[in-house]
């Protein structure tokens, strides 16, 4: 049966977007949210579907962007008795809405597919392709000499080093297996794009005079410092399919490491910013945290590192808002800022 909610979060993943599914899993009257009634929540926190109303939507909305920052599912319970829920691996937030009733619902992060984008057309990089493959990545392949016959498993060809027509996500895994055939533009390349992972094949010893190489064109020593040299794990690997094999199960590993990438090229926090707690009065409910939250994500200059009942901790720009904005912002919505936070520094 066609799901037009299953659909959209398939068109959203493939587009390299992340989201999140929520699906009502448990009930108890009188609520509204059904078993079986599911929304999908897009990373600027539009939901899409039906989950119940009131208390719930700010609540699931709340644990989905969280789920799709740190790539792990949850179940969220919704009941007025919060307090005494203890049970490991449940959310619990209080029900305030007038309708009473408790409502489990479970939040599925649903994150792109894995990219494998392979620089070179040596015997290594036609490993590589073929093993991704098999382990389902959606493979890339550029090279000046790539072609079908030569890669017939990959996805997507560039006949050069040049990536910017490649359909790159931030769950792109890129190893340059050029080994003597265009290094330093391959790697100079890969570098100028925010993967998760470089690698490169080739020896300490090469990899270092190719630093060297790419630090003198300009390419700046942190990225540098970044590239896995030798490429992949220690397997004592001799051949290109065990050197392939390698360097997949070390991409496997960062995988799970870190399933939510954390992008080289995200822009670092503006100098200047003053970090500070703000104290807040009036909050009561998971609708309060993602009201408050909304509204000081909306000022300028203000970056929220997170939100709790009764403060906020944000960093600010004291050259394009003042606490007093803040204040006043927060009083609109029904809050009140605490006379101790707002001495400003």
């Amino acid at each position: 049966m066609f799901d037009p909610i299953l659909e959209r979060a398939r068109e959203q993943t493939e587009r390299g977007e992340p989201c999140a599914l929520a699906i009502v899993v448990r009930y108890e009257a009188p609520i509204s949210g059904k078993p079986g009634n599911k929304a999908l929540i897009l990373p600027d926190g539009t939901l899409h579907g039906w989950i119940g109303g009131g208390c719930t939507r700010p609540v699931v909305i709340r644990e989905a962007l969280r789920a799709m920052q740190d790539g792990r599912p949850r179940l969220v319970r919704i009941t007025p008795e919060a307090a005494e829920v203890e049970v490991e691996g449940i959310v619990a937030y209080s029900m305030t809405c007038y309708s009473g009733g408790t409502l489990d619902v479970y939040i599925e992060p649903l994150l792109p597919p894995p990219q494998l984008l392979v620089l070179g057309r040596s015997a290594v990089a036609q490993a590589l392709v073929r093993l991704g493959r098999t382990l389902r990545y959606r493979v890339l392949v550029a090279d000046p000499e790539a072609s079908t016959a030569l890669f017939p498993e990959a996805d997507f060809l560039v006949p050069s080093f040049a990536l910017d027509n490649l359909p790159l996500t931030p769950w792109t895994f890129a190893v340059v297996a050029t080994q003597g055939e265009g290094d330093e533009e391959a790697l100079e390349a890969a570098l100028a794009h925010a993967f998760p992972y470089v690698a490169l094949v080739a020896s300490r010893r090469k990899a270092a005079r190719l630093r060297e190489v790419l630090a003198e064109r300009g390419v700046p020593a942190d990225r540098l410092e970044a590239v896995r040299a030798p490429a992949g794990l220690d397997l004592g690997a001799r051949t290109p399919e065990e050197i392939a094999l390698s360097i997949l199960a070390e991409i496997v590993q960062e995988r799970h490491r870190n399933p939510v990438p954390a992008l080289a090229d995200e822009p670092a926090p503006a100098e200047g910013l003053i970090e500070t707690t703000l104290h807040i009065e009036g909050m009561s409910c998971a609708h309060c945290l993602h009201t408050v939250e909304k509204t000081l994500k909306a000022l300028p200059g203000v970056v929220v590192r997170a939100v709790e009942l009764g403060y906020a901790e944000v960093a600010y720009d004291p050259a394009r808002v003042t606490l007093t904005t803040l204040a006043e912002a927060l009083e609109a919505r029904g809050y009140h800022l605490r006379t101790d936070t707002m001495a400003e520094p």
